[in-house]
């Protein structure tokens, strides 16, 4: 879902005159674990992979180029996860609105029906550049990372969404290794001020009103310390979901949440996904992430966020956010 003041869900660079020009290419930026990413005017192939490109038939060629370009880049993006599209078949549909002003995409959606689609609804007059600054096209994508969880999992769904828009988009290029922390972290402090008492689970199925900021914020923090706590072992959130993607994604159906994160930690050994789950998801308060700013050498001031140069800090923070 996508900022947006429809009641709905949350919702680049040229790739090259060639990819405008509706020519087949490779995508440099998506040369990710030897995956090769190749758009042939309606779809990305990434070997067996295919994510079809839907422009509405009353865009005109030109900027229909344009927007393919920009969500190949987009999708590139995506492949800094573990290097390959999630699923076998996806689509993206991209219509335009009229908008006289305010966000270049001021509404995105993810379906699983009969087949997997996001859709993302552009502003008529939104350039390039501002297209390329926004989030909702990777956020949208970053949600094919996940099964459906239904209501009751919608924080650890727009969660993880929320958390790779800003570090896919850093590894990409898309955006600046410390401007991710720093949108991060004002995600964080959103999550805070948008308070209240509630259950995370409950304001997730709209049983308490308000919270929208805390679902999203506190999922996205959930999915930070477990990319931490795997880290410290010698493993990543990215492996981990490299490896469900290979035994248990399906881009349609319902998966309950504690089953989801309960095969997470089959793939991974323990119980950390599950018991933090649980924590999480009763939690009737932001989480307390100053363990997690510790190990990665971030501290908050009047003057904004701050990066400490301690060694260690800053391997972890490259390693999270590093360009690929």
């Amino acid at each position: 879902m996508h900022r947006s003041p429809l009641p709905t869900w949350y919702w680049g660079r040229l790739v090259g005159a060639l990819l405008l020009a509706g020519a087949t290419l490779p995508l440099a930026a998506a040369d990710t674990a030897g995956a090769k990413l190749r758009f042939d005017r309606d779809a990305l192939r990434d070997g067996d992979r295919v994510l079809h490109v839907q422009v509405a038939p009353d865009i005109d060629a030109a900027r229909a180029r344009l927007l393919r370009g920009w969500i190949a880049e987009s999708a590139a993006a995506t492949l800094t996860a573990y290097g390959r599209l999630p699923l076998a078949d996806a689509t993206v549909q991209i219509s335009e609105v009229d908008r006289p002003s305010g966000s270049p995409v001021p509404w995105g959606q993810t379906l699983r029906r009969d087949g997997v689609a996001v859709l993302l609804y552009v502003r008529r007059d939104a350039s390039l550049a501002e297209l390329r600054a926004d989030w909702t096209a990777v956020h949208e994508l970053s949600h094919l990372f996940h099964p459906y969880l239904g209501d009751r999992g919608r924080w650890l769904a727009e969660g993880l969404a929320s958390y790779y828009q800003n570090v896919l988009r850093a590894r990409s290029g898309l955006l600046a290794e410390a401007e991710a922390w720093r949108k991060l972290d004002a995600g964080f402090g959103r999550g805070r001020r948008d308070g209240g008492d509630a259950r995370l689970d409950e304001l997730a199925v709209g049983r308490a009103r308000g919270g929208t900021m805390r679902v999203y914020w506190a999922g996205a923090a959930y999915w930070l310390e477990m990319d931490l706590a795997l880290r410290a072992r010698g493993n990543s959130l990215d492996a981990v979901l490299s490896r469900y993607a290979d035994c248990c994604l399906r881009g349609t159906g319902t998966v309950a949440p504690a089953d989801f994160v309960a095969e997470l930690d089959r793939i991974a050994g323990g119980n950390a996904f599950s018991e933090r789950y649980r924590r999480y998801a009763a939690s009737r308060a932001f989480p307390d992430l100053d363990a997690a700013y510790a190990q990665l050498g971030l501290q908050t001031s009047d003057e904004g966020l701050r990066f400490s140069d301690r060694a260690d800090a800053v391997r972890l923070r490259r390693a999270l956010m590093g360009r690929r």
